[in-house]
């Protein structure tokens, strides 16, 4: 059996995932040091406690502990602090009077981003974090509080919008006497897409009547019976009514045809011979395939 990876074993119970795989790994964003759930309830149920990672000075309390979303820890420790900076520095474009000052802001807010990351002048740096913080504390607010406003989701728009119209509808049906302000101006009207209509490819030909003659579940011919009885014909799906309908068929389609209706469908619109010429070309292969058959 190879080695444990160190990622899968709690450094201060030295519990490891692979006996027992429930196991649970938590961080503090105090240090970034992982240990198991249970090492967490055992040691700071009773109130703070210092870090029992060697070297470590941080004082950790209970409630800060949270699961790891990050599979490298240097990802979860930058991610979390990028959210904290970006939720003090919040300053808007419209705020400034020039893109080049609101660049030059954008630029500060990452020399102070990538200092915290990279630990470089730290203590000075988290000085002018907390300063900045101290000394903006409305304007962050109003700051935060118009970024949630304008974050709110579609489908919530959407249902307020839903909700409104109902209102209004329901109004309007009850003969009260609605504010028309109310709804909101601009909106297209929803149209409602209409079914598509039917396309017939065979132009309203109707295969399944039989015109001018009709066919019989038994036919008295001992050719027919013979092939009926016969088991080599069967196994292909060949079946003697088919034989039967195609020659009936054959026999009596040519019934159909009359001179004076053909003199009447050569003065109609072309579409409508199209249609008729389309069933008769889809008849005659129809035909000619049963022929090769």
């Amino acid at each position: 059996m190879g080695k444990t990876d160190d990622s899968e074993i709690c450094p201060v119970c030295k519990s490891s995932r692979y006996l027992n795989a429930s196991l649970r790994f938590l961080v503090n964003p105090a240090c970034y040091h992982r240990m198991c759930e249970s090492c967490v309830d055992r040691l700071f149920s009773h109130g703070p406690q210092p870090c029992p990672i060697p070297k470590c000075r941080e004082t950790l309390r209970k409630n800060r502990f949270r699961q790891q979303t990050f599979e490298d820890i240097q990802v979860e420790r930058e991610v979390d602090i990028r959210r904290k900076v970006a939720a003090v520095f919040n300053r808007r474009e419209d705020e400034f009077e020039s893109l080049r000052d609101y660049n030059d802001y954008l630029n500060d807010v990452e020399d102070i981003t990538f200092n915290l990351i990279n630990r470089i002048d730290e203590e000075d740096t988290e000085r002018r974090f907390r300063e900045y913080e101290t000394a903006h504390q409305r304007e962050i607010a109003e700051n935060a509080s118009l970024a949630e406003q304008e974050s709110m989701s579609y489908s919530s728009l959407q249902k307020a919008e839903r909700e409104l119209q109902a209102s209004s509808y329901a109004k309007a049906g009850a003969g009260g006497g609605g504010n028309g302000n109310v709804l909101i101006k601009g909106l297209k009207v929803r149209v409602k897409t209409e079914p598509e209509a039917f396309i017939d490819p065979f132009g309203g030909y109707d295969y399944g009547v039989r015109r001018y003659y009709s066919t019989q579940d038994r036919y008295v011919w001992d050719v027919l019976q013979s092939t009926a009885n016969d088991g080599k014909h069967g196994p292909g799906g060949y079946e003697v009514s088919v034989f039967t309908d195609r020659a009936l068929c054959e026999a009596f389609s040519g019934l159909g045809c009359f001179a004076d209706e053909c003199s009447v469908a050569s003065k109609q619109d072309p579409t409508q011979r199209f249609a008729g010429a389309t069933g008769t070309a889809v008849a005659a292969a129809d035909g000619t395939m049963g022929d090769s058959t």
